[in-house]
């Protein structure tokens, strides 16, 4: 069965005469249970609740090629997804290596919350990762690939293997990818994290985010994680981003044509003086993006000479919403240094290709460029 339609399969209810085609979101705080609670599935909704249920086992089946699935928590965001994963993974006197320019939040968490605890940072350039020095005496490699916002892209084949030689566990970040573009379990990782938000979703309406994995005992503990300090998803947010997987395939295949499209413009035009997508030929990393993307994304970043030029350009522009995020239908962009957590030019723009024409977004990036004094 081809991909777009397992997707789609993934999504509906078994064929039960009488029964809707799609699972609807289950409100329930306590089931009934009468007598031994181990003898039902469903208790307390912050243990478990069937509209989890049927979400997990779709993105178990995005997240690897074939069966079995792979075992996936959903999360109230990306980042309940990414706590859980510290903290189903790191004890006092553990070292994490981060990547050098990795999600900051992601970074945040740890040095407020985790480093506090005992816990210890190592940081290293994403391309010395590999290293077997870099991951010596390590609990957890973190990676993200391609990164934010600077689309760094990491070789997880190479870098699991190191990591695993030096006994340390691997989870990788796969928000700018979706496991549709991007499968790091299958590339060697121990855990995939994805914010769930963004182009999994794609209508920009959700906060939601999952980690999966194919570790029995690391999923036990993932799981314990979300139970205990009960950083859950709705049962609506849930039902959504489901609803919205059976599009996943139409949405990255549009969007990442556009997102190449506009890589290519903007490569062209004398005001920009730097363009990073992992699918331009000129992206240092090209070629490992092509072996183990399946999709190049919605994301890629430019920079414009100065503040003044971005904030024009933005202003200009008809069809680029500015908002932070990405991976929505709708094109957005934003000049990332105003947040002030990434070390980058102030005029360096992130932006995320939606699904509109790409001759429209075309004309109007040539306009907004063209109001540059």
């Amino acid at each position: 069965m081809k991909e777009a339609t397992r997707i789609i399969r993934s999504t509906l209810t078994d064929p039960v005469p009488g029964q809707p085609l799609h699972p609807g979101p289950v409100f329930a705080a306590p089931f009934h249970v009468a007598g031994d609670p181990g003898a039902t599935r469903y208790t307390y909704g912050r243990s478990h609740n069937p509209t989890w249920t049927a979400l997990e086992r779709a993105i178990g089946l995005l997240e690897v090629d074939r069966e079995p699935a792979a075992d996936v928590r959903c999360f109230a965001s990306g980042m309940a997804a990414v706590a859980a994963v510290f903290g189903a993974t790191l004890r006092a006197g553990d070292t994490v290596v981060l990547a050098a320019g990795m999600y900051f939040a992601a970074r945040q968490l740890l040095e407020e919350v985790f480093v506090p605890t005992g816990v210890r940072i190592r940081t290293v350039p994403a391309a010395e990762l590999t290293q077997p020095a870099a991951v010596a005496g390590v609990r957890l490699v973190w990676l993200e690939t391609p990164s934010n916002p600077e689309l760094e892209i990491t070789q997880i084949a190479a870098v699991c293997r190191a990591a695993h030689q030096a006994g340390a566990l691997v989870a990788c970040d796969n928000t700018t990818s979706t496991p549709l573009g991007q499968r790091p379990l299958e590339l060697g990782a121990d855990l995939s994290v994805c914010s769930d938000s963004k182009a999994m979703s794609g209508g920009s309406d959700v906060v939601i985010g999952h980690v999966a994995t194919r570790d029995a005992e690391l999923l036990t503990r993932v799981d314990r994680q979300r139970t205990l300090v009960g950083g859950i998803a709705g049962p609506m947010e849930a039902w959504l981003l489901l609803r919205s997987l059976a599009t996943l395939s139409l949405r990255l295949t549009q969007s990442s044509a556009n997102a190449l499209a506009l890589a290519r413009f903007l490569s062209e035009r004398e005001e920009v003086s730097r363009v990073l997508y992992p699918g331009l030929k000129t992206h240092a990393g090209h070629e490992v993006a092509a072996a183990q993307m399946r999709y190049f994304g919605p994301v890629l970043s430019f920079t414009l000479r100065d503040q003044t030029a971005a904030e024009t350009f933005l202003n200009a522009a008809e069809l680029i919403t500015q908002a932070t995020s990405f991976g929505g239908v709708a094109t957005t962009a934003e000049r990332r240094a105003r947040w002030g957590h990434d070390e980058i030019a102030p005029g360096f723009i992130r932006l995320s290709a939606g699904c509109e024409d790409a001759e429209d977004l075309l004309e109007d990036c040539r306009r907004a460029l063209e109001a540059i004094a």
